[in-house]
């Protein structure tokens, strides 16, 4: 196998400045570390557990389960794809299936219990980049979006494609992201909101016969309409649906540095903006706080009420590709997950005191960490090292 070791290739002043630093960050154990051997693409909650378990997408071809308590078990892997994974969703009838986004062009799935391949979803001209699941007319549907620029609806039970969305307007171009709008859904129409290379955010309306994009009056120009959400400047890599909030309102995140909460009330134009300040591939918001991370590796965390920053959160040594909340049953505290290129898996506190006792032991001194061989497992090739690197990049 041709090495995808950096110090193998020649390297500038500023690349060797940046591994030596990853390098020693390496054998912290900050969040509740949990190593993997394969870079993390992505991660959703376990639906079945939303509170201890998340399932991540490995660049290896596999999608893993992982429970962040205890020991951190990660036993439970979903094989058959040989190139990576780059998204991961939970869905079907009883949500029973785990699917999963490959740079194969397919999206595959296995039953969670039994770890059996299911239905493989082939429609994609290029990178599975964002699946989601939902119910739309008494069907299971899947919705994914892809590096060929399109959204493709599947009926889940059949594998047939229900429907191509594609812009005719504006040039849409790499979909980034897929949520649910439930706040706009019913039961025979599913509202799908898209985040993409471009600096537009889309909602699409959905039926079993049809579907058609939203057009809105322009809050800038009332007699106007638009098309598209345009709030950001680049790149919107991460959307998110405030379930808690009262208005429901929508999040998002950003290649211009940036998290922006996007007011329903006020036609999805900015309410709060928290410059993270580099690019932000993740957003995820509590009652209390609004956590961003990205690129520079650390998470922030921010007072939702006064848009302060509390904290940052050090750990990671490579870039941080999601944010996973939490939840147990009422009452019981919320805790994030985040995931990253680095392989690791971290699970942080969100009250006070214990973000406080965080800080305090990110100033200890870290140990040097053993020198770990690398057994070939979960590596990529020099040539997909290089594919992944630039698909990391902007993707303006």
């Amino acid at each position: 196998m041709q090495s995808s070791d950096p110090r193998h290739f020649f390297e500038t002043d500023a690349e060797i400045a940046k591994r030596e630093r990853r390098e020693a960050k390496t054998s912290n154990t900050y969040g509740n570390l949990i190593k993997l051997k394969s870079k993390i693409l992505g991660a959703v909650v376990d639906p079945r557990a939303p509170s201890s378990a998340i399932f991540v997408a490995e660049s290896a071809g596999s999608v893993r389960r992982v429970q962040v308590d205890g020991e951190g078990d990660t036993r439970t892997v979903y094989r058959g794809p040989t190139t990576p994974v780059s998204c991961v969703a939970v869905g079907g009838p009883g949500n029973k299936t785990v699917f999963a986004g490959v740079w194969d062009k397919n999206i595959w799935s296995w039953d969670i219990d039994t770890k059996a391949p299911g239905r493989k979803y082939a429609g994609h001209s290029d990178f599975v980049k964002a699946i989601v699941c939902a119910k739309l007319g008494g069907k299971d549907v899947l919705v994914s979006g892809g590096a060929d620029k399109k959204i493709i609806v599947w009926d889940v039970a059949t594998g047939s494609k229900l429907h191509v969305l594609q812009d005719s307007v504006v040039n849409m171009l790499s979909i980034q992201d897929l949520v649910v709008d439930p706040a706009s859904s019913s039961e025979d129409e599913l509202c799908i909101i898209s985040a993409s290379s471009d600096p537009h955010i889309r909602r699409w309306k959905i039926r079993l016969d049809g579907w058609e994009q939203f057009a809105e009056p322009d809050p800038a120009t009332p007699a106007a309409e638009r098309h598209t959400i345009l709030e950001h400047e680049t790149t919107v890599y991460k959307l998110v649906i405030d379930h808690d909030g009262d208005e429901v309102d929508l999040w998002s995140a950003s290649g211009d540095g940036s998290a922006k909460c996007l007011s329903r009330i006020k036609g999805f134009t900015t309410d709060d903006t928290f410059e993270h300040g580099d690019h932000v591939r993740a957003v995820a918001v509590t009652d209390q706080w609004v956590i961003t991370a990205g690129r520079d590796e650390d998470l922030k965390v921010w007072d939702r009420t006064s848009g302060k920053l509390y904290c940052s959160l050090e750990g990671h040594y490579d870039e941080v590709t999601e944010l996973v909340i939490l939840r147990g049953s009422a009452g019981s505290s919320e805790r994030v997950c985040s995931v990253s290129i680095d392989g690791t898996v971290r699970t942080w506190p969100l009250d006070k005191a214990s973000l406080d006792a965080a800080v305090e032991e990110q100033k200890k001194p870290i140990k040097p960490a053993e020198e770990e061989k690398p057994d070939g497992e979960g590596l990529l090739t020099a040539d997909e090292e290089a594919e992944l690197a630039a698909l990391m990049e902007d993707d303006d």
